[in-house]
């Protein structure tokens, strides 16, 4: 009896688990395009520069900028320079975040970029969807839970199992007269 109910405990455990995941999904894309959009917004001012001066190409403004002779240009080569790779990478974090589920739980955990990872994990807070995908996760992480726990704990007691086998009592069969 308290073997089912562990069960049903760690069904429930992994389904609650289950459910994070599209939230937190959902809470990495929005952290991503807040700090995309923020990165647009910094960079405007050196996109109309590189568009009047260098065909939009703001690789050809921060190369200017670092050719220049004048130590303040060249200061500022590396900060726009950095601007220019922070707003690359965002760019290819929310084209990541627009793909496939999948797609976007490997990248995840596979490719994400660390600080912003981190940074949505600080601020996550867990949350129960009572969307498709939520329960879908759910259901799937619960499943996958408890066969891995119960398949582990049976290995474990593999050893010290009974080794001995139950014999059935023969059965009589009624003699003819």
């Amino acid at each position: 009896m308290i073997r089912s109910y562990l069960r049903l405990a760690l069904f429930a455990l992994g389904l609650l688990l289950g459910v994070q995941v599209p939230g937190f999904i959902d809470d990495y894309a929005k952290r991503v395009e807040a700090h995309r959009l923020e990165s647009e917004q910094s960079l405007s001012g050196f996109r109309d520069t590189a568009r009047r001066f260098f065909d939009g190409n703001l690789q050809r403004l921060v190369g200017h900028y670092r050719n220049s002779s004048d130590p303040v240009m060249q200061s500022d080569a590396r900060s726009v320079g950095l601007l220019v790779e922070r707003s690359a990478l965002l760019e290819k974090e929310s084209l990541a975040m627009q793909g496939p589920w999948y797609g976007q739980v490997w990248h995840l955990a596979t490719a994400a970029d660390a600080q912003l990872l981190a940074e949505t994990r600080a601020a996550y807070r867990y949350q129960v969807l009572l969307a498709p995908e939520a329960i879908a996760w759910g259901i799937a992480c619960a499943l996958f839970i408890a066969w891995v726990v119960e398949s582990i704990l049976l290995l474990l007691a593999l050893p010290f199992g009974r080794r001995q086998r139950r014999v059935a009592p023969e059965r009589q069969t009624p003699r003819m007269r």
